[in-house]
């Protein structure tokens, strides 16, 4: 990535097992996500985490005491912080496989997922959600990766 500086923590055994290719994963998605021009030098932290830590946030931030697959937190305005993207390794690997797709297609689609939230990309009303989806899927597919929202 060349606009965005990425820190990459991870605490959970399971995806440490697989650090190099993680980190180049990672950035190689992140690179595909336009970013704003305004966001050029900020940081963006991604957390590969566990479930039990999820559910912590989740409860913490959003009331809502489960674990879930990606957590979006923007940086403060103002800061060179664009924000963190926690995902959540137990729960990614059970949705994976529930949906017969590859753990890399479905980490891909959580980690756009994730960053369009810091750019305030939303869900919660279905005009919103179908732009968000919208633009998922066009940056998916310029990884290679199918629609995840296909029937």
């Amino acid at each position: 990535m060349k606009r965005i500086k990425l820190d990459v923590v991870i605490s959970h055994a399971p995806w440490r097992q697989a650090i190099p290719r993680l980190v180049v994963f990672t950035r190689s998605v992140l690179a595909a996500i336009p970013f704003p021009p305004d966001a050029n030098g900020h940081t963006l932290v991604v957390a590969y985490i566990d479930d039990a830590a999820q559910q912590q946030l989740n409860r913490q931030f959003r009331g809502k005491d489960k674990p879930t697959n990606v957590l979006s937190f923007p940086g403060d305005v103002g800061l060179e912080h664009l924000g963190d993207i926690a995902l959540a390794y137990e729960t990614i690997q059970r949705e994976a496989q529930a949906a017969n797709v590859p753990i890399a297609a479905h980490l891909a689609h959580l980690l756009v997922h994730g960053a369009l939230h810091l750019q305030g990309y939303d869900h919660e009303h279905d005009t919103d959600a179908a732009v968000m989806m919208q633009k998922e899927v066009e940056i998916l597919a310029r990884l290679d990766y199918t629609d995840p929202y296909a029937a």
